[in-house]
């Protein structure tokens, strides 16, 4: 079976024992719903036309009925959700709502103290509004012909639930919310929108977790990304959010290096994403982009920017850039070329800061799609700074996909990195290991 239908198949098997659907969803504004590639996307992903000043604040919520809900004696498991749409500001300064949604767990906290909350910012879930993670937790599964969803993050979740910490999952800037394309692996974007989901979920009707929960963060790949971003932000964005520890699984730090280890393989749509977003958040790139892109990479980008994982990789596993360009060139070739280019991706680079708390990062070693190196460099570069940092190589082989190589260690690590959160959040100090980190190929 080729890698990239078996990577799909094991994530649909996966995600399909979290299959029936319970709790009637509630209508919670006035606005048309829209409709992406087929799938209706409820009409509380509108925004409204005027959102409020704090960050953090919540717009507007509702019940959100899980997927796989069952009666325990202490109430439905895993619990119960609301969805959420709240404020939050983007890279530009300026005021964006954000989705996602709250989980208050069944299960008791048994870590001592006050019931801690995790922002769990998802991995790669596509461009198109009805990727979000929040409909994920609704429909795990998504195949109507047009497009493939598949919400793997439900399997973190749950197991965070599991432990007693209560959930709060971001969609991040414009994916789910209707007003805007999503801003793939802006770090800022990313970084704002998780800090401001443990703002929001203080505020939820019926949530248990106040501001003196502990707060953890929990992200792969994408979300390995944002987290890291956000450890590195809390203290200039969010100083009245203390985190007690990070989870930052294979992060794209250095976005020059990812656009390099992504060209060509099954996840060559995310080209398209990342370019997307770049040139929503600065428009004057917009020139550069006109100039440097075909016909064909100028239809990808606006396929790309409906698209789900599932349909890129079926639509675009494997792409080369140097088809979507004028010249032949490759994306990362017209980047090292185009110092506006370079100095843009230079901006998105993760650990020019020293982050808050106590961070863990995970990398496969044999990852070549988020690569290896570029990961391991994170955590050398916040070891420099004096950050309390666990590096964590995952060494498993290296197999022909890339993305099965990317893929692994968010499966075989996962549980290794909820024990470490939970860990922090139960008040347990961390060991750095950044002495290892010289002698570490």
């Amino acid at each position: 079976m080729p890698a990239r239908r078996l990577l799909i198949a094991a994530a649909v098997a996966a995600a399909s024992c979290l299959g029936v659907q319970a709790l009637p969803a509630a209508a919670a504004t006035d606005s048309a719903p829209v409709v992406s590639r087929g799938v209706t996307i409820p009409a509380f992903y509108t925004p409204p036309a005027e959102l409020p000043a704090a960050d953090g604040a919540v717009i507007r919520s509702e019940p959100l009925p899980l997927a796989l809900s069952v009666s325990g004696l202490d109430g439905p498991l895993p619990g119960r959700a609301t969805r959420l749409m709240y404020k939050s500001t983007d890279a530009n300064g300026g005021p964006v709502a954000v989705t996602g949604a709250y989980i208050e767990p069944t299960a008791r906290w048994q870590g001592g103290g006050a019931r801690p909350l995790v922002v769990v910012a998802p991995g790669t879930m596509g461009q198109g509004d009805q990727c979000a993670a929040s409909l994920g937790l609704e429909h795990p599964i998504t195949l109507n012909g047009q497009t493939m969803s598949v919400g793997y993050e439900d399997l973190s979740i749950y197991r965070l639930l599991a432990a007693g910490a209560a959930v709060v999952v971001t969609d991040y800037a414009g994916l789910g919310a209707t007003d805007r394309l999503h801003t793939y692996v802006n770090r800022i974007d990313e970084a704002h929108a998780v800090l401001d989901a443990a703002r929001a979920a203080r505020s939820v009707r019926g949530a248990s977790v106040t501001a003196a929960s502990r707060v953890g963060l929990y992200g792969y790949s994408q979300g390995g990304g944002a987290t890291a971003a956000a450890a590195e932000l809390q203290p200039s964005y969010a100083p009245d959010v203390t985190l007690s520890g990070t989870y930052a699984g294979a992060p794209p730090a250095n976005l020059t290096e990812v656009t390099k280890g992504i060209d060509g393989t099954e996840l060559a749509g995310a080209l398209g994403w990342s370019l997307n977003g770049f040139l929503q958040t600065d428009p004057e790139l917009k020139p550069i982009a006109e100039a440097h892109l075909n016909a064909a990479g100028k239809a990808a980008l606006a396929d790309l920017s409906t698209m789900c994982v599932g349909d890129a990789l079926l639509t675009y596993g494997y792409a080369r850039s140097t088809k979507w360009t004028t010249d032949g060139k490759s994306l990362s070739d017209i980047i090292a070329a185009t110092p506006a280019l370079q100095d843009f991706l230079d901006t998105q680079r993760i650990g020019t800061l020293k982050p808050s708390g106590p961070v863990r990062v995970a990398t496969g070693t044999s990852d070549n799609l988020v690569p290896h190196g570029q990961a391991r460099q994170l955590a050398v570069d916040w070891c420099r700074k004096g950050a309390d940092v666990t590096y964590q190589p995952i060494i498993l082989p290296n197999v022909i996909s890339p993305l099965l190589n990317h893929f692994g260690p968010l499966l075989t690590d996962q549980g290794s990195a909820v024990s470490w959160l939970t860990d922090r959040l139960a008040g347990k100090s961390a060991s750095s290991n950044c002495w290892t980190l010289p002698l570490q190929p």
